[in-house]
């Protein structure tokens, strides 16, 4: 199971941090990690080229990690955005079985 969690302030986005493998199918042909991995670091070096926004990025094997330096600027959270659009389509195509998609408030 993969879990991904988003923290938010009224400000706007904080960290993001995904942890775990789907369990779909055997490493290498499973494409519910595939499609997380892509997404989440696409997202991580989006923001990182093509906007203002400064991340503090931690990844290991089975975990991906981001705290922003300061606030996320409108083109960041943009991305954000996109990307938990595109999680929570997996979560919910998949029924929640593989990946849970977690917004916190703080």
């Amino acid at each position: 199971m993969i879990t991904a969690t988003v923290v938010k302030n009224p400000n706007g986005y904080v960290s993001f941090e995904c942890k775990g493998h789907a369990g779909f199918m055997k490493k290498g042909k499973d494409i519910v990690c595939a499609a997380v991995s892509m997404l989440t670091i696409n997202t991580a070096n989006s923001i990182m080229t093509l906007t203002e926004s400064k991340l503090y990025v931690d990844e290991n094997d089975g975990f991906l990690s981001w705290k922003f330096d300061g606030s996320c600027d409108k083109d960041a959270c943009l991305l954000m955005d996109s990307m938990i659009l595109g999680l929570r389509s997996i979560e919910e195509d998949y029924n929640g079985k593989y990946l849970t998609l977690e917004i916190k408030e703080v």
